[in-house]
């Protein structure tokens, strides 16, 4: 898994918050930091018949999504152990970092799953939760 040092890094989170502590999850798909930042139990993500990524969840809280306010090196960083995403979306920080509040963020209502998709999800073994 590797990274693009040129991109920036993110971190979801119900807290406000001004650092980030060792051990905290980080992603350079801010998407993804955005439905993390919801405290969902359960990810899922798909291609649509056109080719775009799309990401649905059962995330309902309104929180906040954070940039990693510091340059980072490989160090910094380790693959997180336990992901159920896919090849280097999410990544362990290995240091406290400094944060910038980029925004407060609500559930998008096109990517919130259904009960019925829930199951359907289940049935079919595709769910990756968290």
């Amino acid at each position: 898994m590797s990274a693009d040092w040129q991109e920036p890094w993110y971190h979801g989170s119900p807290l406000v918050l001004t650092e980030l502590m060792s051990g905290s999850t980080i992603t350079q798909d801010r998407d993804l930091a955005r439905v993390f930042s919801h405290k969902p139990t359960v990810v899922a993500q798909d291609v649509s018949a056109d080719g775009e990524r799309f990401i649905q969840h059962n995330g309902t809280q309104t929180v906040y999504l954070y940039l990693i306010a510091e340059p980072l090196a490989a160090q910094d960083l380790a693959p997180h152990p336990e992901t159920t995403m896919g090849p280097g979306q999410e990544w362990l920080i290995t240091r406290p970092v400094r944060l910038s509040l980029l925004e407060k963020t609500t559930p998008q209502s096109e990517e919130l799953l259904s009960e019925t998709m829930l199951h359907e999800l289940r049935a079919r073994g595709s769910m990756r939760g968290f």
